[in-house]
């Protein structure tokens, strides 16, 4: 290569060495600054598209996670006031199966109608209050309530209403029910036995849609942290080799600057050859 002032190839060279290097050197520095080595589409679309979808994905299980914790919170709520009811039930058989005996004065079956009325209008009570964000499981009319089971929303995890109220199908002691006498007392008994056995029957069903929805809760906060972790795979930068190669290409950076700095000197040289 004939030395010239008017082309200069050394320079030439070191100055796309350096922006090449400078343009690593960014990339790098962008990647510490972020934590990310795919931050836009522009660093790598397809990685960066299956980033976003993943994103979505794990985004829309939030969702997911909240309509599963309000359809399980409303079920406790209805679960603990089934225990009392059930609880109630049995108080009243007692009730029931003592004003059955003939042999009773008059006062004590007195007594024993109004604490089993007492026990009956507590009935009510339990199952009106029993509602939770404005949903009642065990109230008369109540429907049943659904979940969100995955990021399409078609999929969804159903728990049945069970009507608790008096007169019901499950509770059938009628809300106007009474044990004034031994006769009255032994139907009451029987209708009593059935109700507590169609209670036992009702609590176990949504016990177990219960438990199907903490399963379920317990698998889409892992999916969620599978999700979560994939995307960290793909897009996350290692930082321990950017801090590496950033080491190196300042390095690279500088001694660009200095071989671009004697190809600029170069053609001062030509001058001793004209002294």
């Amino acid at each position: 290569m004939p030395n010239s002032i008017n082309t200069n190839y050394g320079a030439m060279v070191a100055l796309q060495n350096l922006g090449a290097t400078q343009d690593a050197l960014t990339v790098t520095q962008n990647r510490v600054n972020t934590g990310l080595k795919v931050a836009s589409a522009k660093d790598n679309g397809a990685i960066w598209q299956i980033a976003q979808t993943m994103r979505g994905n794990a985004r829309a299980m939030d969702t997911v996670r909240d309509s599963l914790q309000r359809t399980q919170s409303t079920s406790d709520v209805a679960l603990s006031a089934g225990d009392s009811v059930a609880d109630l039930l049995l108080q009243m058989k007692e009730k029931a199966l003592a004003a059955s005996d003939t042999s009773l004065d008059a006062t004590s079956r007195t007594a024993l109608n109004t604490d089993f009325k007492a026990l009956r209008d507590q009935v009510t009570k339990v199952v009106t209050n029993a509602s939770f964000n404005g949903v009642n499981l065990i109230s008369s009319g109540a429907v049943n309530i659904a979940a969100l089971a995955d990021a399409t929303g078609t999929n969804k995890m159903t728990v049945q209403a069970q009507n608790l109220s008096l007169g019901g199908t499950v509770v059938t002691v009628a809300a106007a029910g009474s044990i004034g006498t031994s006769t009255l007392a032994t139907t009451m008994l029987a209708t009593v036995n059935t109700s507590i056995a169609n209670v036992n029957t009702a609590m176990a069903t949504m016990g177990t849609q219960n438990k199907a929805l903490a399963n379920h809760l317990t698998f889409v906060n892992k999916l969620q942290d599978s999700l979560t972790a994939g995307v960290g795979n793909l897009v996350d930068a290692d930082l321990a080799k950017e801090s590496a190669r950033l080491t190196a290409l300042q390095t690279k950076q500088q001694l660009g600057v200095q071989a671009l700095s004697i190809s600029n000197n170069s053609s001062s040289m030509i001058l001793s050859l004209f002294r």
